[in-house]
């Protein structure tokens, strides 16, 4: 299932990816934000299992805002993961 969440509060304005219903998670692609580092997120991310991806991304924050892009991409799969 693809999905496409809109961020919040971060510089990338989107995340689409692809979860299976065992929770893999592939083709992540972020929309805006800093490519070098989004890239390498959606690298690391590709293969693993969702909950593995959230425990690593939540929480983190940028700069003096309350959340990250990575974080959106844990509130994403949450969101996913609850849907399926």
């Amino acid at each position: 299932m693809t999905k496409t969440y809109n961020n919040k509060g971060v510089c990338s304005r989107s995340v689409t990816f692809d979860i299976a219903e065992d929770g893999t998670v592939t083709n992540v692609s972020f929309m805006g934000g800093c490519n070098g580092n989004l890239k390498g997120v959606a690298a690391l991310a590709e293969g693993r299992k969702a909950e593995e991806i959230i425990k690593h991304c939540k929480g983190i924050t940028c700069g003096f805002k309350s959340t990250s892009c990575p974080d959106q991409f844990a509130q994403a799969l949450e969101q996913a993961l609850a849907e399926m």
